[in-house]
């Protein structure tokens, strides 16, 4: 059972202690914190909340909802959502804040309260700092009886979504209603069941769902990775599909399939959609330190520029500020478009893509073949309490120096034709290890070469 608190939001499991998972205390002590914040910029704050479809996610909605009207803050629930769905309803709302309780990809024991504030984007790190530290405070001032907060029920903020994305000016809306696309979808118990209906039906797609119970009981792991997406590949194999669709429990990473049946990599999800962007719309591109080197390929060879972030929505959605992007996001398929909003957002990538096919007139497997070719392993190592991270970065440096190293987030390793990206997870109680290469070969074996190097450490 574990806690994690970090800026990037408050992620625990269900059950247990209080301080070591994620109880009504700790929920109580983290939900004040951030009213706290919230307080700063205006008396009495408006806060949006919705979730994902994870079996916890009504019980964790009550007491924080009820938690926040008992401190004074006004409530707008939107219910069963996405997390796009909900940073876009924040300013619609001219709310101060929004929390989403999801764990994204955590199994369906976790849950987690993510932050965002009044433009619907995450909190900064100096904004979550404040809050961990002001969840240490156990004096709590509740609302009296005249000024508890008010709930209003927002039942319209995926249509809402759907519709955005549906006006933006260079999505060809028509022709790909004309194109009649097949696609097939694994919602993952999740409330994908529920938004992904409204954009295939305003799309004119033809579809079929797959593990479309919303049970939050997901049927298999929830992370959108090959291992993970047997039923949908083999279900692409035994029809007529031009698309596979997968996505997270709260529907801002996306996976996809080919129309053979094969996995299209989450790595080149954000290619795809960024190729696109930058034929109609050229400007500059950005990915975290973890994502391929296909992107930054793909903005040579269109004369563009790249930039990249530390791990992390918030950093990427910084650096997209200051670069100006005209899109960017994560390699695990996660896709942010200025022009809808700063977060990730899979409805949003769908159309993206569905858009290049269209552009093209290119199958997705066509499109793939004419990107840079790059393989990615993804490994992993438990974070022990007795491992000396800092010292183990600074023995690795010794052992890479002649190699181009970054230390904005863990330790990146630059080789000509490949690389190593090695950090502590701000989700999980490890320390994530990724690599890239010209071949699957190589890539896990840079990865078993620096797991060799840190047992030895």
């Amino acid at each position: 059972m574990s806690l994690i608190t970090s800026v990037s939001g408050i992620r625990g499991t269900i059950g247990g202690f209080p301080g070591d998972n994620l109880s009504p205390l700790d929920l109580l002590k983290f939900t004040t914190a951030y009213v706290r914040l919230l307080k700063l910029k205006s008396k009495r704050p408006k806060v949006v909340i919705g979730r994902d479809g994870r079996m916890s996610g009504e019980i964790v909605s009550q007491f924080v909802c009820a938690s926040l009207q008992a401190l004074g803050v006004d409530v707008v629930q939107t219910g069963l959502s996405t997390t796009p769905t909900v940073e876009m309803a924040v300013p619609f709302h001219k709310a101060d804040g929004g929390i989403i309780l999801t764990a994204s990809h955590n199994p369906k024991n976790w849950n987690a309260l993510k932050l965002l504030n009044a433009s619907g984007e995450f909190i900064s790190a100096e904004e979550g700092i404040q809050i961990l530290e002001w969840s240490q405070d156990t004096q709590i001032e509740y609302a009296e009886v005249d000024t508890l907060g008010h709930l209003e029920i927002d039942s319209q903020s995926i249509q809402r979504h759907v519709n955005a994305i549906l006006n933006l000016p260079f999505i060809p809306v028509d022709e790909i209603r004309k194109k009649q696309f097949r696609i097939a979808a694994d919602c993952i118990n999740s409330t994908a069941a529920l938004a992904l209906p409204i954009l295939f039906e305003a799309l004119n797609i033809e579809f079929v769902l797959i593990n479309k119970e919303l049970t939050g009981d997901f049927i298999h792991d929830p992370e959108p990775l090959p291992q993970n997406l047997v039923e949908l590949m083999n279900l692409m194999n035994s029809d007529n599909f031009d698309l596979g669709v997968a996505v997270d429990p709260d529907v801002d990473r996306l996976a996809l399939v080919d129309e053979n049946g094969l996995y299209f990599g989450e790595e080149y999800t954000l290619v795809c959609a960024a190729d696109f962007m930058m034929q109609i719309k050229p400007g500059n591109a950005v990915s975290n330190l973890s994502s391929s080197r296909a992107l930054r390929d793909l903005c040579a060879r269109k004369n563009l520029g790249y930039f990249a972030s530390p791990v992390g929505e918030v950093h990427v959605v910084k650096k997209m500020k200051e670069t100006n992007a005209c899109i960017g996001g994560e390699g695990n398929g996660g896709i942010i478009l200025p022009d809808l909003h700063y977060g990730r957002d899979s409805l949003v990538g769908i159309a993206l893509i569905l858009s290049n096919m269209c552009h093209q007139n290119k199958s997705l497997s066509q499109l793939k073949e004419s990107y840079p070719t790059y393989f990615m392993h993804k490994d992993k190592i438990k974070l022990d309490a007795d491992l000396k991270y800092t010292e183990l970065l600074n023995y690795l440096q010794k052992e890479f120096q002649k190699e181009q190293l970054n230390f904005e987030d863990g330790m990146k390793i630059d080789f000509e034709e490949s690389w190593i990206h090695l950090r502590k997870s701000n989700t999980e109680p490890i320390i994530r290890i990724y690599t890239e290469a010209k071949t699957s070969a190589e890539a896990e074996k840079l990865a078993l070469t620096i797991k060799s190097k840190i047992d030895s450490f």
